[in-house]
């Protein structure tokens, strides 16, 4: 019997979440996603190395403000960690915009569109990069605005239907609600409670949002992120895509059984709501702690670990 992975491509489109090359070429998804953490940890593992030293180097050489010199070569390596990725993949690689801006619309747009110009300067075609921000309310406008521009978007660090409603109605190509982090949540509210697949509350939000979606005939595509076990990716079978941590994905591939999609489409649409406008989204954050929570949480350990491998950068520099 086919092992639990190939089953699993079979009804959505899996995504590895990592930036390790071995792993990409091993488990052979159809697209890629990364973030700062992703990035810093593929560096510590010693990968990349040569791109470090030519980030850095053209970095140097730019003319740009010292102060700015480790920021371009941030950018540099992001993009060509992406080049990297995408050679080994069919479909599309993420890359994202610092965690630091994510209040910011107008900086998120500035900075997307350079990352996507350098994927474009190196010859990527603008149609297999998705720019990555985090969903809060600027940064789903920022969004708006790029999407606009045919720059298509990853809208991630989503815990709520409020969110990823609010990057449909915008317009966003895809978004990322998060299972395993609304699992955490939970589970430090309710140690006494046993979560199984079918009552995990990350396992439930996102089917939600992707029934959500299917009903009122949203574009945007659903991609479930943030796995803590097998079990929440075979609950959510099916969806659009999942993007699966290189454990997780060795875990299916070693795994057989019969796989049923946990999610479908049954073809049935009604009339969209009317679109969120910025004082029912904040207020729906407002209510939902878990979400207001979790998002603030996820953008503080990404803007973290942007620091930590900016620090890397400046230690690297000492030594070229």
């Amino acid at each position: 019997m086919p092992s639990l992975l190939s089953q699993l491509k079979q009804h959505s489109v899996v995504v590895a979440d990592t930036g390790n090359l071995v792993a990409i070429n091993r488990f052979q998804p159809e697209d890629a996603t990364t973030n700062p953490s992703i990035i810093l940890k593929a560096l510590q593992a010693g990968q990349y190395q040569r791109q470090v030293d030519d980030a850095l180097r053209q970095a140097i050489r730019s003319g740009a403000a010292p102060r700015a010199i480790i920021a371009e070569a941030c950018d540099r390596l992001v993009v060509s960690m992406g080049v990297e990725i995408l050679a080994t993949i069919r479909g599309k690689v993420s890359t994202e915009v610092p965690a630091a801006l994510s209040f910011d619309s107008a900086a998120t747009v500035a900075r997307a569109r350079a990352l996507h110009q350098r994927y474009l300067q190196l010859g990527i075609p603008g149609d297999r990069v998705l720019v990555k921000i985090a969903a809060t309310w600027e940064g789903i406008q920022a969004a708006r605005q790029l999407e606009r521009e045919g720059i298509r978007c990853n809208l991630t660090l989503i815990f709520n239907l409020a969110q990823a409603r609010a990057c449909a109605e915008a317009g966003i190509y895809l978004v990322s609600p998060f299972v395993g982090r609304i699992l955490d949540w939970h589970r430090q509210q309710t140690p006494d409670v046993r979560f199984e697949a079918e009552n995990d509350p990350g396992v439930l939000s996102v089917r939600q949002v992707y029934r959500f979606f299917k009903q009122h005939d949203y574009a945007t595509v659903v991609m479930a992120a943030s796995f803590r076990n097998i079990g929440e990716v075979l609950a959510l079978a099916g969806c659009d895509r999942l993007t699966i941590s290189p454990a997780l994905l060795a875990e299916l591939e070693q795994a057989s059984g019969e796989l049923r999609p946990a999610l479908l489409d049954d073809g049935q649409r009604v009339l969209a709501p009317a679109c969120l406008d910025e004082q029912q989204f904040r207020w729906q954050m407002n209510e939902d702690p878990m979400a207001t929570e979790k998002l603030a949480e996820g953008i503080r350990q990404f803007h973290a670990d942007q620091l930590a491998l900016e620090a890397l950068l400046i230690e690297r520099m000492r030594e070229l």
